[in-house]
């Protein structure tokens, strides 16, 4: 058997899972992420809601034929109902529900919120209630501000590599051509992390395009904002200006699905608009180079680090905090769980 590329858990956090407008009333989706089988579905009042995929009765998966009636998702087997808590509700053919599911979750449910125009769902590897909130970005859905431009990828590699790459300040100059390394403060408050850059990047042309070290430089600013590990968002500041929000969503411990979600004031000149589009391209092909690097490397527990390198070792002891598996008090209050079902 192979060995894994990744040995570290999936960390905890909310996790974009689709967006609202790809969601109708009384639409059912199979979805995979988190390691899991998941059923995503909005009730008839419009409330999203997502559970493990297969009903506790006989096995079906809910997600391919399920059905919602009301504010139940009906199994596509025998119909039985459950609820956004993962409550049976309704067994159709049945004189009494079975004791195992009478008022009891039977199936696993996750935290839904909607914001910034996408669905997420709250993951632990424990199922403990959520530990922060998703951070609404004020620009993305706002009047004034234009629909999203979304670009997607599947990714083999893990979330902390992905991250720390706003953290490997040298790479921006070896791999994307910026003429310096770019000057971050760094700003740490529990899940939330700030950067502030102020750098020298490669002029956008009047074109929309981006000559690498042709069309000379020009000063940038960036905001670069991490809430946990699942949401980023950047707010660009040059000639023009876009917000960007990306959403990094764990497949397995081994996979990934980014998205970048880009937004741009209504009221910018034509000339402008060209040169957001522009920086938003060269964002995407920055994304593009770093690709292969992420899938042909392999992560260090302890690399040799010099003093150019930015904060990487900062970002690793932030990010640590997202393990569950490796906090004593999580592990402990599992096992004091497990004991107590199996005394039950």
């Amino acid at each position: 058997m192979s060995k894994s590329r990744y040995d570290k858990p999936i960390p905890y956090g909310w996790y974009a899972v689709e967006y609202s407008n790809k969601l109708e009333k009384g639409e059912v989706k199979p979805l995979s992420y988190f390691g899991r089988e998941l059923v995503l579905f909005r009730t008839e009042s419009g409330k999203a809601s997502m559970l493990d995929a297969y009903c506790p009765h006989l096995g079906a998966h809910l997600g391919h034929g399920g059905i919602v009636k009301g504010e139940s998702v009906s199994c596509p087997f025998h119909a039985w109902k459950f609820d956004g808590n993962g409550m049976c509700t309704d067994v159709p053919y049945a004189k009494r529900t079975p004791p195992k599911v009478k008022d009891k979750q039977c199936i696993r449910h996750y935290e839904v919120v909607e914001r910034n125009e996408m669905i997420w769902a709250w993951y632990h590897p424990y199922d403990a209630a959520p530990l922060f909130e998703v951070e609404v970005i004020p620009e993305i859905g706002a009047e004034g501000w234009t629909d999203m431009d979304t670009y997607e990828w599947t990714i083999p590699t893990i979330i902390q590599e992905t991250g720390e790459n706003a953290a490997d300040l040298a790479h921006f100059v070896t791999v994307h051509g910026r003429p310096t390394v770019p000057d971050g403060v760094v700003t740490l408050e529990g899940h939330r992390r700030c950067t502030m850059f102020d750098s020298e990047a490669n002029k956008v042309q009047q074109d929309g395009s981006v000559e690498h070290g042709k069309g000379g430089f020009e000063t940038a600013k960036l905001e670069s904002y991490s809430i946990g590990p699942g949401q980023t968002y950047q707010r660009f500041s040059r000639l023009f200006d876009i917000v960007m929000m990306a959403t990094i969503t764990p497949i397995d411990d081994q996979n990934l699905q980014l998205r970048f979600n880009f937004t741009l004031p209504v009221g910018q000149s034509e000339a402008q608009n060209v040169y957001a589009r522009g920086f938003r391209d060269e964002v995407v092909h920055q994304l593009e180079q770093d690709i292969p690097i992420w899938v042909h490397k392999k992560y260090l527990d302890r690399p040799i680090l010099c003093d150019g390198d930015g904060p990487i070792g900062q970002y690793r002891r932030w990010f640590q905090q997202f393990y569950a598996e490796f906090q004593p008090e999580a592990k402990a209050e599992v096992r004091k769980e497990k004991e107590l079902i199996a005394t039950d």
